[in-house]
């Protein structure tokens, strides 16, 4: 069985939307936590910590999909998920692994807590 099949790369996906959840969750709870203290309204709370976690969930996602196929061959996953887009390619694209991306997503998590902050005086 070839680690470049159809079937591998199914797989890999079906391990990246079962570790996604718990990763989100892990990562989610210090931001809630922290927003919950600044006292901001419970919407910016979850909002916040969403896209908070998401950087880091996108990061182990990436991660595991490197060391399942190699940095080598790891293009050819994020083909693969181009070429299925309303299947397994919903979450995980190409653009969500690039590094300015996930910067952006934290940065403007971050911006929440004042904005929150102010909001829920």
């Amino acid at each position: 069985m070839s680690e470049l099949s159809d079937s591998n790369y199914i797989r890999i996906n079906i391990i990246n939307w079962v570790l996604s959840i718990p990763v989100v969750v892990l990562f989610s709870w210090p931001y809630y936590y922290a927003a919950k203290l600044l006292g901001m309204q419970e919407t910016f709370r979850y909002l916040g910590a969403l896209l908070f976690a998401l950087p880091f969930m996108i990061t182990i996602v990436h991660g595991h999909v490197t060391m399942a196929l190699g940095s080598v061959h790891r293009d050819h996953y994020y083909h693969w998920l181009n070429d299925h887009p309303y299947t397994y390619g919903l979450f995980f694209s190409q653009t969500f692994v690039k590094t300015r991306f996930r910067l952006v997503l934290l940065i403007i998590s971050l911006l929440f807590l004042p904005v929150g902050y102010l909001l829920g005086i």
